[in-house]
Order: C-alpha cells, then sequence, then structure tokens
C-alpha cells in the first residue's frame, strides 16, 4: 500500500457531496414522532424535482397501489412514513449513484441500475422467505456500493496491482484493501456515517460482501449481501469486478434459501428493477 494513500482516501470521503438539504430534512422529520405531513409537504413544496419523482414512484406498478396518487399528503397515507423515507432516498440517490464509475469499468446509468436491482431484489427475498421485511432494507441495498464512487479512481490507478492480488484467488474487494488499505464497503460506510445515517444503514454496506464478519449475524445484511451476489450473477453491474464473487453458504443457510427461490427472485428482479431504474431516472433529469 502507498503512503499517504488511505488518508487521501478518506479524506475525499470527508468532501464528497451530501445528498440535498431538503432530503436530510425530510429524513429527520419521518424519524420525528412529532412531525406531520404538512411540515413535509411544506419541505417538498421547495423541491418539485423530488416531489415529482417520489409520486412516480408512488404510482408505479410496483408498489400495487389500486388508486391513481397525487399529493405527497396522499403517498404518506398510503404507503405510511417508513416508505416515504425510500422514495425519498431513491429519489434523490440517482443522480449521484447515475455516474460512469471508473476503475470498476461501470458506465453512466449502470450503477444505479445495480442499485436499484439489488434493492428490489432484497425486498422480495424477503417476500419469498416469509421474512418481516424491515423498510431499511430497500434503502440499505440502494446505498451498499456508494463507496465505489469515491474508490473508483484509485482502482483504476493501481488496477493492475489489485489485478494481480485477485489473480491469487481472493475477492476483489480484498485486493482492494490489500493494495489500498481500505474497500469500496468500508468507505461506503463511512460516507453514510458522515450523513448521519442509522447505524443499522452503516453496517449493512459496511459487511454487504463478508456477512460473516459482522459479529452478530444480520438478516438485513444476509438479505443485502445475497440479493447484491443475485444481481451480478445475472449480470446486473457486473463491470470489473462482478464475476468474482459468490454468495456466502453461511448466509444463505441462516436465510434458509432455496435453489428454486433465488431463482424465481432473479426473474422478478430484472423486470422491477428496469420499470424502477427507468422511472426515477426521468423523475431526475
Amino acid at each position: 500500500m502507498k503512503q499517504g494513500r488511505l488518508d487521501d482516501i478518506i479524506s475525499d470521503v470527508r468532501s464528497f457531496p451530501s445528498m440535498s438539504g431538503t432530503a436530510l430534512k425530510i429524513l429527520k422529520l419521518i424519524d420525528d414522532p412529532e412531525s406531520t405531513a404538512s411540515r413535509i409537504e411544506e419541505l417538498l413544496r421547495v423541491d418539485p424535482g423530488i416531489t415529482a419523482n417520489i409520486l412516480k414512484l408512488t404510482n408505479s406498478a410496483y408498489f400495487g397501489l389500486s388508486a391513481r396518487i397525487g399529493s405527497i399528503r396522499q403517498a404518506i397515507m398510503l404507503l405510511g412514513w417508513k416508505r416515504l423515507g425510500k422514495l425519498v432516498v431513491t429519489s434523490c440517490i440517482n443522480a449521484i449513484l447515475d455516474k460512469p464509475v471508473p476503475g470498476y469499468d461501470l458506465p453512466s446509468g449502470e450503477l444505479w441500475r445495480h442499485s436499484i436491482a439489488v434493492s428490489v431484489a432484497a425486498e422480495l427475498l424477503a417476500k419469498e422467505l416469509d421474512i418481516t421485511a424491515d423498510d431499511e432494507i430497500f434503502t440499505a441495498a440502494l446505498l451498499h456500493d456508494m463507496g465505489k464512487l469515491v474508490l473508483g479512481n484509485y482502482v483504476k490507478e493501481d488496477f493492475q496491482a489489485i489485478e494481480t492480488a485477485a489473480g491469487e484467488g481472493i475477492p476483489f474487494q480484498a485486493a482492494e484493501r490489500r493494495v489500498l488499505g481500505t474497500d469500496h464497503a468500508e468507505v461506503g460506510a463511512r460516507l453514510l456515517e458522515s450523513w448521519s445515517f442509522p447505524k443499522s444503514l452503516v453496517e449493512s454496506v459496511r459487511w454487504h460482501h463478508e456477512p460473516d464478519g459482522v459479529e452478530a449475524p444480520s438478516t438485513i445484511i444476509d438479505l443485502v449481501h445475497v440479493a447484491n451476489m443475485l444481481c451480478l450473477m445475472i449480470g446486473i453491474g457486473v463491470g470489473r469486478e462482478g464475476l468474482r464473487y459468490e454468495p456466502s453458504p453461511a448466509a444463505t443457510r441462516r436465510l434458509g434459501l432455496k435453489t428454486t427461490q433465488l431463482e424465481l427472485v432473479a426473474s422478478q428482479t430484472l423486470q422491477w428493477a428496469d420499470e424502477l431504474s427507468d422511472l426515477s431516472e426521468t423523475g431526475s433529469r
């Protein structure tokens, strides 16, 4: 590892652009038991882009609402506070994740498509396994690869050394850590910490490649991990590293996941991921 490289990466984490101020205020209100729908509407009134995107997502077939939703107040009543938070993050993070990612060979839009696909797959896995899904699962999966946005240029610069390390049979992420002193999962976790996201989300991002390394196994981490592996296996967001991973046998055992269930979720993920990805892209541009 080159001297000072880790310090440079940590400095980049600190200076990385945050989500919009409106989004962060709304997420705080959603976590506040004293907040009201009118207060959230008031905030969204000054950001019509987020509002439009939330309504598009709310009215998508993925959420399965029978009535057409025309206002944020209606969306809150029918979806609930937590699901609204999920849509706020989805609406705001698109512009950040939609960029090309050097080093990982991901063209514009591919990291976004992969992130949405992993979110959908994680929720579908929870449903298929009859796991009471926490609303944080979608958001944790959506943000799991944020660290690549910071680490991409470093991976590009030291790609040959990382390739050589990976050639010894270790996963690409472990090769990143050997050469750079950190990896995209750890960098992503630090980013979310700097944005004051809940610890459960931070830990899901930190351990999404190594669910067996966390002190206490977590269903959310296992779901995000398997969903990520599944999407890479079906070719969404593969880039340079994607074919170097396999799901953790221990995580699949903890979830009680069968091959037939994995195949079913894979086919449904392809359908829903493209629809949600296209809706969000249209709304944010």
